[in-house]
């Protein structure tokens, strides 16, 4: 495809989406001579979460709740 000026595809951005998004080949020109392609990007499809999948891989120790030694001249 021609490079389009980006002053027309400002008017016409809808249309070069909705091209770019049907595999077509969609180049933007600045002024300045530097090119832009319009590219789409995939999203993965999502698949549900899965509760309790990380069962077993999480452990807390037994004195979690403790205080901790370096703060024992703080606690009364």
């Amino acid at each position: 495809m021609e490079p389009i000026a980006l002053k027309d595809a400002q008017h016409r951005l809808p249309e070069l989406i909705e091209e770019a998004a049907n595999g077509e080949d969609v180049v933007i020109a600045r002024g300045d001579g530097a090119t832009f392609r319009l590219v789409p990007v995939v999203q993965p499809e999502r698949r549900p979460r899965q509760f309790g999948t990380a069962r077993g891989l999480i452990h807390m120790a037994d004195d979690f709740d403790e205080p901790l030694n370096d703060f024992k001249d703080h606690t009364s």
